[in-house]
């Protein structure tokens, strides 16, 4: 995997991924720095955990991609009493809008491993 910390260190595919597109309000920018600390070191501690990738844009747009071992481990991380708090403040104060999807990976490439794939 890429030598970038910010890069998620996934296993070998299939594993699962969630992308959570996201617009922010602009409010209480701290409280939501706080609480999404709170839920990247409170999934890290979750069964089938993987990694975290995460973005936003000047203008409060961003995608988080968190990975999972199985689908089974979302399920219970969405089932997490902080994180269903967590998105009720989301839904509450600081998103106006958001999409997320869930997926499984099949394959995966790196720039190292790109050319070998024949890409």
């Amino acid at each position: 995997m890429p030598a970038d910390a910010r890069f998620a260190a996934t296993p070998e595919p299939p594993y699962w991924v969630v992308i959570f597109t996201s617009r922010r309000t602009g409010e209480d920018a701290e409280g939501y720095a706080r609480m999404a600390a709170a839920m990247e070191a409170l999934a890290q501690g979750q069964p089938g955990y993987l990694g975290l990738e995460s973005v936003r844009d000047a203008e409060g747009v961003g995608v988080t991609l968190s990975y999972w071992a199985s689908e089974q481990a979302i399920h219970d991380w969405k089932r997490v009493a902080a994180h269903a708090e967590a998105q009720r403040l989301g839904h509450e104060r600081w998103y106006t809008d958001f999409v997320l999807r869930v997926a499984r990976v099949e394959r995966d490439y790196t720039l190292a491993t790109s050319a070998r794939a024949g890409l």
